[in-house]
């Protein structure tokens, strides 16, 4: 129950709530100002409204997600992942499926599409689409190591 990852969470949906429901502009600052400071204590730069429900976080360390992307309900991701543009562009960002599971440092980045339960193992480098979905993701580049999926990561 006190757990700051989790209580990062809660902050992190508060203030994807206040933001949605366009609140009393005090109660944004607020939201926001909390939003900020437990993600600079954790190491975590995650805009509101990408994640889905279910979002996962299981360690504090660096996690740094662009605006633009959009992930799917019930995500699991572990620490040093970065999703981002491709160099030089600004909208370009990944579009993940629902269960998925990101393994640590994993680096997803360009427009590109993750089909639902895929799993990414750690380290990997995914710089292009897998819109099938249902499948192990590895390697630099990564490609398609196992038809497994995500199933037994969403813990």
């Amino acid at each position: 129950m006190f757990d700051i990852v989790w209580r990062y969470e809660r902050a992190l949906r508060r203030l994807e709530y206040r933001t949605n429901t366009h609140a009393n502009p005090l109660a944004l600052t607020i939201a926001r100002l909390r939003h900020r400071r437990l993600g600079r204590l954790l190491g975590f730069s995650i805009p509101p409204n990408v994640f889905g429900p279910g979002l996962s976080i299981a360690h504090y360390g660096t996690i740094v997600v662009n605006p633009g992307a959009k992930v799917g309900a019930n995500c699991r991701i572990h620490v040093d992942v970065n999703i981002g543009t491709a160099a030089g562009e600004q909208t370009a960002a990944p579009n993940i499926g629902d269960n998925c599971y990101i393994g640590p440092g994993a680096k997803l980045f360009g427009a590109i599409e993750i089909g639902p339960n895929t799993a990414i193992g750690a380290n990997a480098v995914v710089s292009k689409s897998f819109p099938g979905g249902h499948m192990t993701l590895g390697g630099v580049p990564a490609r398609q190591i196992s038809d497994r999926g995500a199933e037994g990561y969403l813990l």
